[in-house]
């Protein structure tokens, strides 16, 4: 898919949840990125109800920054955040990126054509083969493998690392895929990928170098019983054939575009 005139080549959809600490460095390192390329980008940063200087940072970049806006997702959680800014966002490709950078904004390209070609969603993976972790701690890596096995024999059996946050979507499937959206916690990633996976797109892990940030937001013993929960909720809804793909969805969605 190519660039056309009234749309960028990429989305960045940045979901934010009181982040004032460390979006400003993320985002002058972001509008380096963008001003380096040779391709229009823009930045979309999703402020989800935070009680800190966030969107007051958000703004101030957006008022000296053409290509970047600011939207306000009143529904709490990362899922919520992420389907607004993708389903707002108007570039061929829609990136969702942690507002942290643990995967430098650099390595964007490898997730585009004509580096990555014949796909409709590449995820990030911190699991595959080529892929590097600095500075996690092992309690927090066992965890994370611990919640890949289960999400392997519920809902996604290939797939390695389903909860790296970075991910890119061709615009057609988003605008498919995030309408059928029903998660707004951490587990919204495995809803969408198992979405993806159900309609019959094609799907790739790509190897980063991933660097642990410290202030998690994810609480190792409540967000893990929530997301187990949200990953059965996952398997039941399609049980119950709620992702099936539909001829008429694809025409509501190429009329909305």
């Amino acid at each position: 898919m190519t660039g056309s005139e009234d749309r960028p080549r990429l989305s960045l959809i940045i979901p934010a949840y009181n982040e004032e600490n460390r979006l400003p460095e993320s985002l002058a390192q972001i509008a380096a990125f963008v001003e380096a390329q040779d391709y229009p980008i823009e930045v979309i940063v999703v402020n989800n109800n935070s009680r800190d200087a966030t969107p007051q940072i958000a703004e101030a970049f957006a008022s000296e920054h053409p290509y970047a806006r600011v939207l306000h997702e009143p529904r709490q959680g990362k899922g919520a955040a992420v389907r607004t800014g993708m389903l707002a966002g108007k570039g061929d490709y829609l990136f969702i990126c942690d507002a942290d950078l643990s995967m430098p904004i650099e390595e964007v390209n490898k997730f585009m054509p004509p580096v990555r070609d014949g796909y409709d969603v590449a995820i990030a993976s911190r699991e595959v083969p080529g892929s590097r972790r600095i500075g996690e701690p092992e309690y927090r890596h066992f965890m994370g493998r611990v919640f890949n096995f289960i999400v392997r024999v519920l809902a996604i059996p290939r797939i390695h690392d389903t909860q790296c946050g970075f991910k890119v979507f061709r615009r057609d499937v988003a605008e498919e895929v995030f309408r059928l959206q029903t998660i707004d916690g951490w587990a919204f990633d495995v809803e969408v990928l198992f979405i993806a996976l159900k309609r019959g797109y094609k799907l790739i892990e790509v190897p980063i170098t991933w660097y642990y940030r410290e202030q998690s937001r994810v609480h190792p013993i409540r967000d893990s019983i929530n997301m187990l929960i949200e990953v059965l909720r996952v398997r039941w809804n399609g049980w119950r054939g709620l992702y099936e793909a539909r001829e008429h969805d694809r025409i509501d969605a190429r009329l909305d575009a």
